[in-house]
């Protein structure tokens, strides 16, 4: 899983914070990345610029800028 941000994004702060507690619970890693950093792919960034934050699962996309705990859960097939 995928989490798509920017730096000083408190939107992004917050979906962050969900992603970690629901992965947490589940036992599912997550990796974060800044758009707008070195290492971020430039297509990332013209994809979903003007969406971020984004949650990526399996490469599909299952929340922009508001993210449901129970939309995660079902996204990764965890039992609630």
């Amino acid at each position: 899983m995928l989490v798509l941000v920017r730096a000083d994004c408190r939107t992004c702060d917050r979906m962050e914070g969900v992603v970690r507690e629901i992965c947490g619970r589940v036992g599912e890693e997550h990796a974060v990345v800044d758009v707008d950093g070195p290492g971020a792919d430039p297509e990332w960034r013209a994809e979903y610029g003007d969406r971020i934050p984004v949650v990526l699962v399996d490469g599909v996309e299952i929340a922009s800028w508001r993210l449901e705990p129970d939309d995660l859960v079902r996204a990764l097939g965890a039992p609630r």
